[in-house]
């Protein structure tokens, strides 16, 4: 059957082929370069005339920047939008990924009302096939979450699907998700739609006009310099598509973006004999790796191989992408995919196998935001086959950063500062991107890792911890233990299992937290974020005090918990500060803060030779202690007292430990239980570290991990920053008031609008969630984004969880919202609201009963507890 079909396929060179359909377009508004000059000055130039690039220009026009340049190197959507499938689908796993599909939604619906020009927008639906129970579960959550933010879905059963799509092949299903609002498009339409709508509002678009490198002058963008001539500019916008790595490093100072394209495939057939009607829902069959929509009666239908092929490491200079070379051989898995789902496409005449270039990016998610080394850079490119489905969304976001200087919501998700220059080596990007492409469509359970790319960035006592069984996490390039595997576990079979249930973990992470709890324990936390700042004078405590919301001016030896706040009082990091003198102070960040911290900081401190910034933190390897026993180890080790009467918490000093000198010593262990952070010069790291465990084993001492961290952490209610902190997210509705000082004596970033909210009220509130007839074995767990329901309503997202093994309970942390039952209005969220709600939280569609806490539960026992036992009214302030 293959073989006949393919030889009808590699015989048909003629007809009306997919160029045809989405070239040649009318009423496009650019101007031609050769005979219109170009300005020699303008407030926003943006490369790149797809549909990201129109809709950056559409969105800022809109919101009254007129000065804007549009430059495209060959014709508007002749790039990657022309050979976009035309899919829009709102179903993701981010939210804010959800919110930006759900935008372009309704935005692509109104364009041709608009603008007058047809953009084939046809509401279809989508279905998203589930051949597992785990896919199935997937499918729910994502479900839910859709749910809650007003895009409808439902979870169907295959004989429903049947009904929706009556060619579908539907014996091998266990269920699908229906979510009847998708649609297709024609993405190249689009991108002109949104271009004339822009040039009516006043920005000028040149096309075939190539921007050969961005002028930058003591790191703030210039200009531009063309192949027609130069333009001053403020803002430069890199919507370049497959060409934004080669254009981000040809610039005077280069700008880090880490993308790679990979061939793209998929086919087009002639109509059917009786043509597909053109509301015929779009297919997702992750399962089977393939896409189906209708396309002029008959099928459009790609999908993500397993084994795709990277293009253009080398780098190419071609103006417009043209179709690539077929290759029916590695076509075929995908082709027999479609024919066991829709198996009365046999006889289907293939019509054309598209082969175009798509860019995907090191983490599956796409990339936008202000450069980190160059201020009015901004990029907004690797959509990793979704360009259509974010074009509107991310374009609006994009331009609210620019014009407000923050968008509407948290994106930091999709943050160009998450990457660092280290993600952006040809051989990574080439190597990641062939993993990144099938997993677009492999199943993702909790917790997994890439494979690719890894031990990058280590430890020096990783081979140490490594041999010693440690199984290990990425964290911006870092290798993290994640837990250890004792030595009679089957390590093959831990490796391989994955699953929304109990994991084969559980046990051991449970015996690491005990060895906390009741001794001591090691985790190598070396990958957090180490900043020395110094001065001659007053100048570090100075611009200390204007960045951060806590007072800092403490005596030297003192440890700070604070947050680096932006102007509407929301985390841009959360972090301690340790006074090393008067002049000197140690900054501890989140791991991913290297890039994003660092060019906060450089942004907003003066340029004087007496202030110095350094990042050290490949000077320090990070050891935390924890335990009640962790007081004993150190005093054995430096034979000084380590009490609290002689050590307070939150104090640092530095010591000998073992014979080396010059160790940071901190009375914190960012879990809320006793013991020490170690900041070892990393020539010492070996040393102290096998000094620790030789001396620790009279106290039982062991290895743990991040794991272990992470219960620990959650079930004393410590929020981390990018897990359930964000830019958005303001210390007065996290608790953490405290961490503010609104009368230190002078101002603060941030502190106008902490003032202001502290005399409102907050609009949400994070409280934690112990679950209460959830069983831990049997079902479903939480991890992070299920929905909570107070008192039957929507109420928030858990942003992260985590089992505590001194509960014997699961514990949630998410954010509690007062939406107005009758306008869905915020309303002020209090104390009195938290205590008087019946909560709920949804995992895959069903609810589990919660309590509801705004302090940490006790949970220093001395002995476990049967859960019935627990006595959860027991509380204390946090």
């Amino acid at each position: 059957m293959f073989s006949r079909l393919l030889s009808v396929a590699r015989r048909q060179r003629t007809g009306r082929g997919w160029q045809n359909w989405s070239s040649g377009r009318s009423g496009a508004p650019a101007a031609e370069a050769h005979s219109v000059a170009l300005p020699a000055q303008a407030q926003v130039v943006i490369c790149g005339g797809g549909i990201m690039g129109t809709s950056v220009a559409y969105h800022l026009s809109k919101m009254g920047w007129k000065d804007i340049v549009l430059l495209e190197q060959g014709r508007l959507a002749a790039g990657s939008t022309r050979f976009c499938a035309g899919i829009l689908s709102t179903a993701r796993h981010l939210t804010i990924e959800q919110k930006m599909a759900d935008y372009s939604n309704k935005l692509y619906q109104q364009l041709e009302q608009e603008t007058g020009i047809q953009t084939g927008y046809i509401r279809t639906g989508s279905i998203f096939l589930a051949q597992t129970q785990d896919r199935l579960i997937s499918l729910k959550r994502i479900n839910s979450r859709l749910n809650v933010i007003g895009i409808p879905s439902e979870i169907i059963s295959p004989k429903k699907v049947a009904e929706l799509h009556p060619l579908l092949n539907v014996h091998d299903l266990v269920g699908a998700m229906h979510v009847p609002e998708d649609a297709v498009v024609s993405s190249a339409d689009v991108a002109l739609a949104l271009a004339s709508a822009a040039s009516q509002n006043g920005v000028q678009i040149y096309d075939r006009t190539s921007v050969l490198h961005v002028m930058v002058k003591k790191g703030q963008v210039t200009g531009v310099e063309t192949d027609k001539g130069q333009i001053e500019c403020q803002y430069f916008v890199n919507c370049a598509g497959q060409w934004a790595y080669e254009l981000g490093l040809s610039n005077e100072e280069p700008v880090s973006i880490p993308l790679h394209a990979c061939e793209h495939f998929y086919l087009l057939t002639r109509p059917l004999e009786t043509p597909l009607q053109s509301n015929t829902p779009t297919v997702v069959d992750a399962d089977g790796r393939i896409y189906i929509r209708n396309w002029q009666g008959g099928i459009l239908s790609g999908g993500f191989e397993k084994n795709p092929k990277p293009i253009f490491t080398e780098g190419k200079n071609q103006l417009e992408i043209q179709n690539l070379q077929e290759d029916w051989d590695h076509f075929e898995p995908l082709l027999s995919s479609l024919l066991r789902r829709m198996p009365e496409l046999e006889t289907l005449e293939i019509m054309k196998l598209v082969n175009c270039p798509e860019t995907f990016t090191p983490d599956m998610r796409c990339i936008m935001g202000e450069s980190p080394a160059v201020q009015g850079y901004y990029v907004l490119v690797g959509m990793n086959s979704a360009g259509l489905s974010f074009g509107g969304g991310a374009g609006r976001y994009l331009a609210e950063w620019m014009v407000h200087g923050y968008p509407s919501e948290s994106i930091w998700e999709l943050d160009l500062k998450r990457f660092g220059a280290l993600q952006s080596s040809r051989t990574f990007l080439r190597h990641r991107v062939m993993e990144v492409m099938p997993l677009l469509y492999d199943l993702k359970v909790p917790r997994w890792d890439f494979q690719t790319g890894r031990q990058l960035r280590t430890s020096p006592l990783y081979d140490r911890l490594d041999a010693q069984g440690a199984r290990w996490m990425e964290k911006h390039g870092f290798e993290r233990p994640k837990y250890f595997v004792p030595p009679d576990k089957d390590l093959l079979a831990l490796e391989q299992s994955k699953t929304f249930y109990k994991p084969d973990w559980f046990d051991i992470v449970e015996s690491e937290v005990k060895c906390c709890k009741e001794a001591v324990c090691v985790i190598d936390m070396s990958s957090f974020t180490k900043f020395e700042i110094t001065s001659t004078g007053d100048q570090a405590l100075e611009i200390l005090q204007y960045l951060f919301s806590n007072d800092l001016d403490v005596p030297v030896g003192h440890i700070v918990h604070t947050g680096m706040l932006n102007e509407g009082g929301g985390y841009e990091n959360d972090c301690s500060i340790a006074r090393l003198s008067k002049r000197s102070f140690f900054m501890i960040s989140p791991t991913d803060q290297q890039v994003h911290c660092w060019a906060w900081l450089k942004k907003h401190m003066p340029e004087d030779s007496n202030l110095l910034l350094e990042d050290v933190t490949w000077k320090y390897t990070a050891l935390n202690l924890i335990g009640p026993r962790a007081v004993d180890v150190l005093s054995e080790l430096s034979y000084a007292p380590m009490t609290p009467d002689h050590f307070p918490s939150l104090f640092c000093k530095e010591m000998s430990v073992g014979y080396a000198n010059g160790i940071r010593v901190m009375s914190m262990t960012h879990t809320g239980e006793p013991g020490f952070m170690l900041y070892i010069p990393i020539e010492y790291a070996l040393h102290v570290y096998n000094e620790v465990m030789s001396v620790g084993q009279k106290y039982g001492i062991r290895n743990a991990g991040y794991y272990a961290l992470r219960s620990l952490r959650i079930e004393k209610f410590f929020a981390f920053w990018g897990q359930d902190l964000n830019t958005l997210t303001t210390p007065l509705e996290c608790g953490r008031e405290s961490r503010v000082k609104l009368d230190k004596g002078m101002d603060f970033i941030g502190r106008e609008a902490l003032l202001q909210q502290k005399q409102n009220g907050v609009y949400k509130r994070l409280t934690m969630f112990i679950l209460d007839d959830h069983d831990t074995d049997l079902d479903l767990w939480p991890w992070w984004g299920e929905p909570i329901y107070r008192n039957g309503q929507y109420a928030g997202k858990t942003t992260s969880s985590a089992y505590s093994y001194t509960l014997e309970r699961h514990i949630c942390l998410g954010f509690v919202h007062n939406f107005s039952e009758d306008t869905g209005e915020e309303q002020v969220v209090t104390a009195d609201f938290i205590n008087r709600g019946e909560y709920e939280i949804d995992i895959a569609g069903h609810r589990f009963q919660a309590k509801a806490k705004l302090y940490p539960v006790t949970s220093l026992f001395t002995h476990r507890r049967r859960k019935d036992d627990v006595e959860l009214s027991d509380l204390h302030g946090k």
